[in-house]
């Protein structure tokens, strides 16, 4: 569970009921007719921009932005330097066993790739092209929870123009225009707070992700490279560290029977 995005909502959702019951009544502020105008609207418009398979896909992708499931750097790249490890003292075939175990397909992709002989070129292009259309599939997430965050404000105008209209109508009551304006207000209210507290945040939130999950995958490409060339333990370690910030490089030690081994093979000039 993603503890930043839940107590962002849930906190913005207490403060804003804390500032409307400190000041007024709070069902001043539901109206049925204007939750329906808003969320139905939006709801409505999302589905005339999008494939009917896309908006039904709504919820799971929501669920992305407060479930944290993604794999830590670090330890991808722990994983990666045994790997290498492995394929210099017993070949890359001994990788084959190891990579049916691997919970990450799209690693487990690259090592089956290289075991099986593949040119590093075409490793290169299979690997980058699936990440393309990872990172479009996630743009189709993002641009919809956007599309919902700009109809709501319009909706919710709109209803507020609905209930200006009703109210006009009734203008030989005099009682009647004031809490007729009000509830016509409520629509607007709805409808930026949908907007602002939750479609819009769950975007960017959307696009925090995507961009981590992107930025690993590359570090697993670069890894996967180094392996199928052959390069040191070591060298493919210091050679990834640079996707990882400074404090999380102290988890990527090498165990000390790697570092015997890497080391002894290592230039001179390199190892100081």
């Amino acid at each position: 569970m993603d503890r930043a995005s839940v107590l962002g909502i849930v906190s913005g959702f207490i403060l804003l009921v804390w500032g409307i019951a400190s000041g007024g009544n709070l069902r001043s502020f539901w109206d049925f007719s204007s939750v329906l105008i808003t969320i139905g609207g939006t709801l409505t418009a999302t589905l005339i921009s999008y494939r009917l398979s896309t908006f039904l896909e709504v919820m799971s992708v929501a669920k992305n932005a407060f479930v944290s499931d993604e794999e830590d750097l670090a330890e991808t790249i722990n994983t990666i330097v045994r790997f290498a490890d492995k394929a210099r003292r017993e070949g890359l075939l001994a990788l084959d066993e190891d990579a049916d175990a691997l919970d990450d397909p799209f690693l487990q992709k690259g090592i089956r790739l290289v075991v099986d002989g593949t040119t590093p070129e075409l490793v290169r292009n299979i690997l980058e092209t699936e990440l393309a259309f990872i990172a479009q599939r996630h743009k189709t997430g993002q641009s919809m929870f956007e599309t919902m965050g700009t109809f709501s404000p319009a909706f919710g105008m709109l209803g507020t123009l609905i209930g200006l209209i009703h109210m006009l109508t009734n203008l030989d009551t005099p009682d009647a225009v004031g809490p007729g304006m009000a509830t016509a207000l409520v629509t607007t209210f709805y409808g930026s707070v949908l907007a602002n507290m939750v479609f819009l945040p769950i975007a960017n939130k959307l696009k925090h992700r995507s961009a981590e999950e992107i930025f690993r995958k590359e570090a697993i490409i670069e890894g996967v490279l180094s392996i199928q060339a052959g390069d040191n333990p070591r060298i493919v370690q210091e050679k990834l560290k640079s996707f990882v910030a400074p404090k999380q490089r102290e988890e990527m030690r090498m165990p000390s029977r790697m570092r015997e081994v890497a080391g002894s093979d290592i230039p001179a000039d390199v190892r100081r």
